[in-house]
């Protein structure tokens, strides 16, 4: 008996190379909303243009970049759309260079006050956070506890 391959007639999940390339239209789209241009990334990354625009193109299946480009990737990209192509709950930060640490300090403060105040039963969801609150919480997150 030999073993053979399952048919793919009921697949419910997408494949990786699928979910890949929407990230990369997606990262594309998002380049242009922001009207980054598209040579200043690619001569950021050290790639040519049409190798960057044979990964994010207008319209069409993108190629899907190697590993080995990711650092060209990386000085190419903001961070924010670099993260479209790591799975949901990873994200790609730059390193915290020349980081404040009171101004750090602060931020962390400021989440964790704002925290305990969600949790008094006088908030919007009592105990339990609302989704005005997880929004906030997310944006102290985000942008280091700002003012």
């Amino acid at each position: 008996m030999t073993a053979s391959m399952p048919k793919k007639a009921n697949t419910i999940m997408r494949d990786d190379n699928a979910i890949m390339r929407d990230a990369l239209l997606a990262i594309r789209l998002e380049l242009d909303n922001r009207r980054i241009p598209l040579k200043v990334c690619a001569s950021k990354g050290g790639f040519s243009y049409s190798t960057f625009l044979s990964w994010f193109p207008a319209d069409g299946t993108p190629q899907i970049p190697s590993l080995a480009a990711m650092p060209g990737l990386a000085k190419a990209l903001p961070a924010d759309l670099l993260s479209y192509l790591v799975p949901d709950g990873f994200h790609i930060v730059p390193d915290p260079e020349g980081v404040d640490f009171d101004e750090f300090a602060d931020g962390c403060h400021a989440y964790l006050k704002r925290k305990s105040e969600a949790h008094r039963e006088c908030s919007p969801a009592g105990r339990d956070l609302s989704d005005c609150e997880k929004a906030e919480l997310n944006r102290l997150r985000v942008i280091g506890g700002a003012k």
